[in-house]
């Protein structure tokens, strides 16, 4: 099954609720979201980590997320969950 990216009017209703919660969509040369974390320390940022299964290497209470769908070259709905999950474990 080919993944579809998100069609302009996906895009007009679901990229500004992500932008609600600091996802732009501002990648260099790429159709991707960007979220920077910050945390009170390592401890909770590797916490995070973990449940999202990303690292960032000497970044010590900072972790950065991108995210876009490789087989369709851009966003998908599977960005949009992705990033609402995200949000979720970062309050956790």
């Amino acid at each position: 099954i080919k993944i579809q990216g998100l069609s302009e009017e996906e895009r007009e209703r679901l990229l500004p609720l992500l932008r609600n919660t600091q996802w732009v969509a501002a990648v260099v040369g790429r159709d991707a979201i960007y979220k920077e974390f910050i945390f009170k320390d390592f401890k909770q940022a590797f916490g995070f980590m973990s449940r999202v299964w990303f690292n960032v290497y000497n970044k010590y209470n900072r972790t950065h997320m991108a995210d876009r769908t490789h087989d369709c070259r851009g966003l998908s709905q599977r960005n949009i969950t992705l990033a609402t999950f995200i949000n979720q474990a970062s309050v956790l």
